[in-house]
């Protein structure tokens, strides 16, 4: 039974009011019977006593859970298209190890498959990142999952941090290769070398500015800079917990903001990553041990980084795992141990908040996007599925009838 919907307002509108639901908006206690209020595909109200304008959309939502859209802070959706093959394979630009100036928004194809999965799951926003090949593989994408005629129109923020990798991947790709780097020192050499030049570069660039005299930018070092000023994050690609201590080393050598992508081997060192505030995008879990650092992955391990004190979020890596089931990870790690209530905050208000989003996703509070999802039940239910989704408070997918085309909502 999917929700009713009032006969004198069109639901796809970007102004609408959500009734009577079980209301989890992540920025507060959840309220019972409750109102979700989006007006110009912003929420603007949200309680039980909210006051719905005349003509308004009304969605009724009694029995049913309303949450913010879920947020996957670590896929591949996009640049790794499934079903394509190598045509649609832009995940990694291998041909060197530093590859900060490639931007993950430049290779997106929105009508990949995995966005219309992504609905499904409850999923609203994706943070798009270049693969684990190289060093240092490019600037990631936060975007909606639907609603834009290109992708441009569905982007949150074009450029939200630097995708770097440690560990086996770029070691066996350019070992392979009989390159540099093909050991573990020689991948951490990549990296320090390449902010030492980005630091030599930003200041060269200011005594050239203070002089007035030209300077030839170079896209990289650019790039770099920006990770260095902190107006990028550090997205860091480490499953073992001795890689893990090589990117805060790093991290703390030249001062940028380390968030830890994947960090399966993470809980032997959670304490240490509590107390230096380093947050955890984490997973991949639904997945085999493919390779020598995945040895000790497991679902209690996340469990373990909350309860030492990490912030954590969670990663499909779609498409290793479909990001349909972002949900289910989050519902099998509170069956090892996790708090439910911290499983929630992993899907939606943490990892808005460790890229940066929280400005505009992860929670149902005035000024924020209308991304909401009505779900038949508790979301961490693995009998419950999301019945509606609203972008910027328009439908773009009901159990009933689907995926609503893009022409449609234009």
């Amino acid at each position: 039974m999917t929700p009713s919907r009032t006969a004198h307002g069109d639901p796809s509108h970007s102004t609408l009011a959500i009734v009577g639901g079980y209301v989890v908006p992540m920025d507060g206690q959840p309220i019972a019977g409750g109102t979700v209020l989006v007006e110009a595909g912003l929420v603007t109200a949200v309680g039980t006593d909210v006051t719905v304008p005349d003509g308004t959309p009304v969605v009724n939502a009694e029995g049913r859970w309303v949450l913010p859209g879920f947020i996957d802070a670590h896929a591949h959706l996009g640049v790794a298209e499934e079903g394509d093959g190598w045509a649609g394979d832009d995940t990694n630009e291998k041909t060197g190890p530093n590859m900060a100036a490639v931007r993950a928004i430049d290779a997106i194809n929105i009508e990949d498959l995995g966005f219309r999965d992504a609905l499904e799951g409850g999923v609203t926003a994706v943070v798009v990142k270049p693969g684990s090949a190289n060093p240092i593989g490019g600037q990631t994408a936060a975007i909606k999952t639907w609603g834009g005629r290109t992708v441009d129109e569905q982007v949150i923020k074009a450029e939200v941090s630097v995708k770097s990798a440690l560990g086996e991947n770029p070691k066996r790709v350019y070992g392979d290769r009989h390159e540099m780097p093909s050991t573990r020192l020689g991948v951490a050499r990549v990296i320090r070398e390449a902010f030492v030049g980005a630091r030599n570069y930003a200041v060269a660039r200011a005594h050239a500015a203070t002089e007035g005299k030209p300077f030839d930018r170079d896209l990289t070092n650019e790039v770099l800079a920006r990770v260095l000023d902190g107006e990028l994050v550090w997205d860091q690609h480490t499953h073992r917990h001795d890689d893990i201590a090589t990117a805060i080393r790093l991290a703390e050598e030249f001062g940028y903001r380390l968030v830890v992508n994947h960090g399966t081997d993470g809980a032997r060192i959670a304490d240490v990553l509590a107390e230096k505030g380093i947050p955890v995008i984490f997973g991949p879990m639904i997945s085999s041990r493919s390779k020598v650092e995945l040895r000790d992955r497991g679902f209690a391990n996340l469990a373990r980084l909350a309860e030492a004190g990490v912030e954590v979020a969670i990663t499909t890596d779609h498409p290793v795992v479909p990001i349909n089931f972002l949900v289910h990870q989050a519902s099998f790690a509170v069956k090892a141990g996790l708090d439910r209530e911290v499983a929630l905050a992993a899907l939606t208000v943490n990892p808005a908040r460790m890229l940066g989003l929280d400005g505009r996703v992860g929670r149902l509070a005035p000024g924020l996007d209308g991304d909401v999802v009505i779900w038949s039940g508790d979301p961490l239910d693995v009998y419950s599925y999301a019945e509606a989704v609203f972008i910027a408070g328009r439908e773009v997918y009901s159990r009933d009838q689907g995926v609503r085309e893009r022409s449609d909502l234009h």
